[in-house]
C-alpha cells in the first residue's frame, strides 16, 4: 500500500473536486456604475443595449461612393464632406462621392470607401487608383454585436478593457455579486510582527501579511484577526468571530500533529471537516470544511506550504464563492535543465522558472532549495513543476509538466 492510499491522505485532484462540488456562490448582488465595477464578478449575463457599430460608418479617411459609379472610370464630383459626429442631410447622388472621415456615418446609397492615399482630386472630381472591392472599408451596423446579444457571461470578473466594451454598447451600470468577506489569522506563540526585536525561539509572522496581500489582489474584503496564540480558547473565539461575519475563514498553522497544534481539533468541534491531509508536497496538513455559517480552509504553517496551498486550494474556493467558474492553471510541457529530487508518494509542486532557449521550453528550480520554509523558491518562480504522485527522481533533460502562475500569484 502506498502512502497516498492510506486513510486521510487525499490526492490533490480528488480534494479539489470534493471541495468545489460543495461550494456555491455567496448570495447577494448589487448594481454598480461600470467604472466602479472593475474586479467585481458579473451576477448575470450582460447584454448589449444597442447594435455595434451603431450605424454604417467609414473605417478609413477617404472617399465614400457607390461602387458601380466608380466603374465608369470618370471623375466623381464631391457632393459634400462628412466628419465623425456629422451626417449628410441627403442621399448620395448618382455619379458623385463624398469626402468622409474615419467613424463618420455613410450617406444613404454609399457602399464603398476608398482610402485617401488611393484617390486624386482634380477640377472635374476625384479619380481612384486602385479601386478596392465593393464594400471595402465599410463597417456595417450590428456586424460586431446586436442589441440583446450576451457580451459577458455571468461569473466574469470585470477587467479594465471590459469598461470600454460595456460603455460602447450603451451600458452605464452592471449587476455584480457582492464582495466576498474573508477572515485571516495566523496561530503560534512564536510569531512576532516585523520590526520588533526577536526573543530566542521567535520568528517573524510572514504568512499572514502574505495572505492578506494575496486576498487584496483577489478583490475580497479582508478581516485580519492577527496572530492568535497557541491557546484553544483563543483559537475557538477567533473562529467564532470569523464565522459570525465572514463567508470564508483562512487560518495559517496549527493543523499538523504537534502538541500545540489545536486548529484541527477546534475545527472538528465547531464545524465539519471535509478533508484533512493531502497527498501533496509542500502542504500535506490542510483542513477544509464548514463552520455553522462560514467555510474554512486551514493552511499549514510553513511559509511556502501556506502560500502554495493558498494558491492551489484556497484561491479556487474563493473564486467559486465569488461566482466564478473554476479555471485550472495553464499547463505546459518543459525540459528540465537540472536533476529534480523526488520520492514517490505525494504530488510535488516544486517552484520553477521557465523560459525558452533555442526554441525549447526549459525549466529550472528556483531559490537555494525547495524546503517548505524557503520563501526564496517562490519569489523567483513563475510556475510549479508539477511532479506526479508516483514519480521518482527526475534526471536532467526529462520532460515535466509545468503549472503556470496566474494573476493570483504572479
Amino acid at each position: 500500500m502506498s502512502c497516498y492510499d492510506l486513510p486521510g491522505l487525499l490526492p490533490f485532484d480528488q480534494a479539489l473536486v470534493r471541495m468545489l462540488n460543495q461550494l456555491m456562490p455567496a448570495e447577494g448582488d448589487e448594481t454598480l456604475a461600470i467604472t466602479e465595477a472593475v474586479d467585481r464578478v458579473t451576477a448575470e449575463p450582460v447584454r448589449a443595449k444597442v447594435n455595434l457599430p451603431v450605424f454604417d460608418n467609414s473605417a478609413m479617411d477617404g472617399y465614400g461612393l457607390r461602387y458601380q459609379d466608380a466603374l465608369n472610370d470618370r471623375p466623381l464630383p464631391i457632393q459634400g464632406r462628412v466628419l465623425a459626429g456629422q451626417t449628410l442631410d441627403e442621399p448620395l447622388k448618382p455619379g458623385h462621392c463624398v469626402r468622409i472621415m474615419t467613424g463618420a456615418p455613410l450617406p444613404e446609397g454609399c457602399d464603398t470607401v476608398v482610402m485617401q492615399e488611393n484617390a486624386m482630386e482634380t477640377d472635374q472630381g476625384v479619380t481612384f487608383d486602385p479601386l478596392p472591392e465593393q464594400g471595402a472599408n465599410v463597417r456595417l451596423h450590428g456586424t460586431d454585436l446586436k442589441a440583446g446579444d450576451v457580451i459577458l457571461p455571468a461569473g466574469h470578473r470585470l477587467r479594465p478593457i471590459d469598461v470600454a466594451l460595456l460603455t460602447s454598447v450603451g451600458l452605464a451600470d452592471v449587476r455584480v455579486r457582492r464582495r466576498l468577506s474573508v477572515a485571516v489569522f495566523a496561530s503560534g506563540d512564536e510569531l512576532q510582527p516585523a520590526g520588533t526585536a526577536l526573543e530566542p525561539g521567535q520568528i517573524y509572522d510572514s504568512n499572514r501579511p502574505g495572505l492578506h496581500a494575496l486576498l487584496d489582489k483577489l478583490g475580497v474584503d479582508v478581516l485580519d484577526l492577527g496572530v492568535i496564540p497557541d491557546d484553544p480558547d483563543a483559537l475557538r473565539q477567533a473562529f467564532r468571530t470569523a464565522n459570525d461575519s465572514c463567508d470564508l475563514v483562512i487560518s495559517s498553522g496549527g493543523v499538523s500533529v504537534g502538541e500545540a497544534d489545536f486548529t484541527r481539533d477546534i475545527l472538528d468541534q465547531e464545524g465539519d471537516i471535509e478533508f484533512w491531509k493531502l497527498a501533496i508536497k509542500p502542504g500535506k496538513p490542510l483542513a477544509f470544511g464548514r463552520l455553522s455559517q462560514a467555510w474554512f480552509v486551514g493552511l499549514p504553517g510553513n511559509p511556502v506550504s501556506t502560500l502554495v496551498t493558498f494558491h492551489l486550494i484556497a484561491v479556487p474556493a474563493i473564486r467559486c464563492l465569488m461566482g466564478m467558474p473554476h479555471q485550472p492553471l495553464a499547463q505546459l510541457n518543459a525540459i528540465t535543465s537540472e536533476p529534480l529530487h523526488k520520492t514517490p508518494g505525494r504530488m510535488d509542486f516544486q517552484r520553477g522558472y521557465w523560459d525558452v532557449q533555442d526554441g525549447t521550453v526549459q525549466v529550472r528550480c528556483t531559490g537555494s532549495g525547495q524546503g517548505s520554509h524557503q520563501l526564496s523558491s517562490l519569489t523567483g518562480a513563475n510556475c510549479y513543476i508539477a511532479l506526479e504522485q508516483d514519480r521518482g527522481p527526475v534526471a536532467s533533460g526529462e520532460t515535466v509538466t509545468l503549472w503556470l502562475f496566474d494573476d493570483a500569484m504572479a
